[in-house]
């Protein structure tokens, strides 16, 4: 059983709970009649299944995005937020554009729960993106940090991730550490040049401006005027989690990706992600963003792969 306390913020929370349109508590206990769900003031208190529980965060983050642009959302608009399809009341037109890349080519945040990614770091120095595969949390985060190094806002990107994979070790592969975990960067690197020409990106990777490198060589540095992503961070431990999120210096911007369902630890280590996720939430310059299935834009087969994997591993 998980409760949370959501707090309504970016609205004012008399117009969110304006009983005289429609009773929007009423609406959302209807969509999840299994949680326990009451409004007190500035917050709605849930408690129930975890997994419903921050389903129904995040469909409240959506909710709470599209109203504070909207006056004139109706009951309609809610239940079909609240029943998971927000995303689609923002099409491609509407995406947020972060950067023009490669071509030209219009690097955007689609859905409610990127577009928030994209916001948060407007007030915050520290995000955590949390979510499944395919929800675009690292290359959204990858286009924010290279639009702040394009405006000159950092001086340079870090790309890291922990050097831990499902019955491999990279202690084994042969070539020296670059070469061990280039195939495991595959993913960042081929963000990175959508948004970056070839001959600039190496440029840039030579001179150290971009830097990709395992979490074992953060410790004992200081970084700052830097934006930097830690990827797959469900598979940190606390200690390499606690090294990490303290390397924070000057001018720094950090984002913390990660998906608590692919967690390929030990199973007797609990995950730094999962732990930070519990003891951060109300720090003040952090903010975390949740990512579900909605979010997937990849093919349309993904989706249906993350929902039946979801079911059986909820049935087990």
């Amino acid at each position: 059983m998980k409760k949370l306390e959501y707090f309504i913020k970016d609205i004012h929370p008399i117009d969110f709970f304006d009983k005289k349109k429609f009773d929007i508590i009423k609406i959302i206990k209807q969509n999840f009649p299994k949680l326990k769900i009451i409004s007190k003031g500035d917050r709605i208190i849930v408690n129930g299944e975890d997994s419903l529980v921050i389903q129904l965060r995040i469909r409240l983050d959506s909710l709470i995005f599209i109203m504070k642009d909207n006056d004139s959302i109706n009951e309609k608009t809610i239940n079909s937020i609240m029943s998971g399809n927000g995303d689609k009341l923002i099409s491609s037109m509407h995406g947020k554009v972060i950067l023009y890349g490669v071509g030209k080519k219009k690097i955007k945040a689609h859905t409610v729960n990127q577009i928030k990614i994209v916001e948060a770091f407007e007030s915050n120095d520290m995000v955590f993106a949390i979510g499944p595969a395919g929800t675009g949390k690292t290359y959204t985060g990858i286009a924010v940090a290279v639009k702040a190094l394009k405006d000159k806002e950092v001086k340079k990107i870090i790309l890291t991730r922990p050097a831990v994979e499902a019955g491999e070790s990279l202690g084994f592969l042969p070539g020296d550490m670059k070469d061990k975990l280039d195939p495991y960067m595959q993913p960042l690197y081929d963000a990175l040049k959508e948004m970056i020409a070839v001959e600039k990106l190496d440029d840039y990777m030579n001179r150290g401006i971009i830097e990709i490198a395992p979490l074992a060589y953060m410790r004992g540095r200081t970084l700052d005027n830097a934006f930097v992503i830690l990827d797959e961070g469900q598979n940190t431990t606390h200690n390499q989690m606690k090294m990490f999120l303290t390397r924070m210096g000057n001018n720094a911007k950090f984002m913390i990706n990660g998906d608590p369902g692919q967690i390929d630890l030990p199973r007797r280590i609990i995950s730094g992600l999962k732990e930070a996720n519990l003891i951060l939430q109300n720090v003040e310059g952090i903010q975390m963003v949740y990512l579900d299935d909605s979010d997937v834009i990849r093919h349309q087969v993904v989706k249906r792969i993350i929902d039946a994997y979801k079911r059986t591993e909820h049935t087990n």
